[in-house]
């Protein structure tokens, strides 16, 4: 059973990126899907992205896909997500999860870590 870590959040200025970092612990990167969530103060949790290794696809929010990528490295068992032109409105708790191929049920969350976007 895999276990997501998070990690790569902290504070960056509006117009700056960051890198976030999940890794696969307990299993690998290929037997899974990936996708991020974020969850800002007061509000649900939402959907940023998705990875599918299986076909190589990817999916993205309207609020993130022209700005955020999500990729993985095998050979480091990670998934990314690298965030550019960082806005306030990304501030939030940055959340990995995996799922086994075509089981949308079983979900497998990370910890979650924080991202602050601000002057």
């Amino acid at each position: 059973q895999v276990q997501p870590a998070e990690s790569g959040g902290g504070w960056v200025q509006p117009g700056g990126s960051l890198r976030l970092s999940c890794a696969a612990r307990g299993s690998t990167v290929s037997s899974y899907s990936w996708s991020w969530f974020r969850q800002a103060p007061g509000k649900e949790r939402e959907l940023v992205a998705i990875y599918a290794p299986f076909d190589d696809s990817t999916y993205y929010s309207d609020l993130t896909k022209d700005r955020f990528t999500i990729s993985a490295d095998n050979a480091k068992n990670t998934v990314y997500l690298q965030m550019n032109n960082l806005e306030p409105d990304d501030t939030a708790v940055y959340y990995c999860k995996a799922n086994p191929p075509g089981d949308f049920k079983t979900d497998y969350w990370g910890q979650g870590t924080r991202v602050t976007v601000s002057s």
